[in-house]
């Protein structure tokens, strides 16, 4: 890391009724622009087994502006327009790398609402923003400064299902320096009692954010239901949803920027386990608590901050024994069910479940730095029956 990152400062902002509109029918435009160049992607696969580039859906966009059903995109920015071309590009260059599923159709009613300008569709002046085919800057809210003489490359303005605005400037931000290099090691196990156990013996609590909302968020959905549908009752009741849920975001994101940014501050390596979480919340039993608990949102923060401040991440296999493997001796239990939270082992020593996972996630995580093993461990069978990394992490003799 070379102290400069590119990095997205986000604030809530409050357009006039004018203003509103423009950024309304931008959205509305892009979605339209990008349902269309996939159906047209799509189309002429599956009928002529032929890739449109995005050079060719580019021009078509000046092809429909020219008809007289989609004259109405002259009236917005072309360059958000041009944008959601590129987002779809993106996304099936990632589609045929198998990084993603094919790409999907936005909806009017499920899918984000926001638009993204390059540097030739606003105006950056005196600490003012001021969009293309818009006379007034937006009245943004600071609440924190940009780092000093930064300009913005990039601005994506977007409405989330509460109704509230926001504004996000992707800048430069040569503040972000590499932390002093620090001795310390931590193991992570997450769970859904506690969020977070650490190899050091710590547990940290988990919030439960959802279910501190879930009889208001009950009663919205109650509500909602009851609304003939169109209808403008529907649409403030569907508001009303939205904000229930954006605060459980709201109070989500800020507990796990905090404790990641404390972790990534304090230790030099952190070990987490490389967990499914896609392929976990199918089980309908503990889906709700493990989205609540915003795994994959924790280890994507922590990751990046890593990346940051000069910290490493290291990701052990999923299939790791953690749980059943004792930290002292290295045994294995045979069997330990979800509802034992502690065990002791043979050699007479008493385990809590979660503690002693993340100190043999950390054990692994060592030996995988220590002697070069792949991050996944080797599947072929040993004369131990374990990996090599795993062998090196109980200290036993290869």
């Amino acid at each position: 890391m070379n102290g400069q990152v590119k990095r997205a400062f986000r604030y809530r902002f409050h357009p006039d009724e004018t203003q509103a509109a423009e950024l309304s029918r931008t959205f509305g435009c892009v979605r339209l622009v990008y349902n269309l160049a996939l159906q047209t992607r799509a189309e002429a696969w599956t009928q002529r087994r032929e890739q449109v580039s995005y050079a060719a859906t580019s021009a078509l966009l000046t092809t429909w502006k020219r008809t007289d059903d989609l004259a109405f995109l002259n009236e917005v920015s072309s360059v958000p327009l041009q944008q959601a071309l590129r987002h779809l590009q993106t996304a099936f260059a990632n589609f045929f790398a198998k990084r993603a599923r094919h790409p999907r159709f936005k909806s009017r009613k499920k899918s984000r609402f926001s638009a993204e300008y390059t540097r030739s569709a606003f105006r950056w002046r005196d600490g003012t923003l001021t969009m293309a085919k818009m006379t007034r800057p937006l009245e943004i809210r600071w609440s924190r400064p940009l780092p000093a003489g930064a300009v913005p490359s990039t601005v994506t303005v977007s409405r989330d299902a509460a109704g509230r605005w926001f504004v996000s400037l992707l800048c430069d931000d040569p503040g972000v320096v590499p932390l002093p290099a620090s001795d310390s090691t931590v193991g992570i196990d997450v769970g859904l009692e506690h969020l977070l156990s650490l190899s050091t013996g710590e547990k940290i609590a988990n919030p439960r954010h959802e279910r501190r909302d879930r009889s208001a968020l009950a009663r919205a959905q109650r509500a909602l239901s009851r609304k003939q549908r169109d209808s403008n009752n529907r649409t403030k009741a569907r508001t009303r949803v939205g904000r229930i849920h954006a605060r459980m975001k709201d109070r989500r994101t800020d507990h796990l920027h905090k404790i990641t940014t404390r972790l990534v501050r304090e230790n030099q390596t952190l070990v987490i386990e490389d967990l499914a979480v896609s392929a976990m919340v199918c089980n309908r039993s503990v889906a709700r608590a493990i989205s609540d608990a915003g795994w994959r949102q924790f280890r994507r923060m922590l990751e990046y901050k890593a990346d940051w401040y000069g910290r490493e991440v290291v990701v052990v296999d999923r299939w790791f024994p953690s749980s059943k493997l004792c930290s002292e001796c290295g045994a294995l239990a045979a069997g330990l069910p979800l509802h034992v939270r502690a065990w002791t082992c043979a050699c007479g020593a008493t385990h809590d479940r979660d503690v002693n996972a993340a100190r043999n996630i950390l054990a692994a995580g060592l030996a995988v730095s220590v002697c070069g093993a792949g991050v996944r461990p080797q599947r072929e069978p040993s004369r131990s029956g374990r990996s090599a990394a795993k062998q090196k992490a109980l200290g036993r003799k290869p």
